[in-house]
């Protein structure tokens, strides 16, 4: 499986358990970290962590794909799950206005889903 199409999986995932503003920006010209960043907000820790977990769980029943790592299970504010070509970021609303991603990749290609 490419990362383009991980990258699009994934942001199915996130839509059918109702992430809220899901971007997928194609990053693979501007940095070695990534060729997809998925960017998504939920309405509450709960649903961070949900939309984490169902991203995780579908991945790897699927294609039997495992996350490299995953960062901020602690707070559910900001989760991290990085399949190393597809980093996926599921923030709390208020953390994603304060980080605000879309900025920095703003001048990049995004992901029609």
């Amino acid at each position: 499986m490419d990362s383009k199409d991980l990258a699009t999986r994934i942001a199915e995932i996130l839509d059918s358990k109702k992430g809220i503003d899901i971007e997928v920006i194609d990053v693979a010209e501007k940095t070695t970290l990534a060729d997809y960043f998925i960017i998504c907000t939920g309405n509450s820790t709960t649903q961070v962590k949900a939309l984490a977990d169902e991203v995780e769980y579908v991945i790897k029943n699927e294609f039997g794909i495992m996350p490299d790592h995953v960062e901020g299970r602690g707070n559910n504010h900001w989760v991290l799950v990085d399949y190393k070509d597809v980093v996926v970021h599921v923030f709390h609303p208020e953390e994603r206005q304060e980080y605000n991603l879309e900025q920095l990749w703003e001048n990049h290609r995004k992901i029609e889903q």
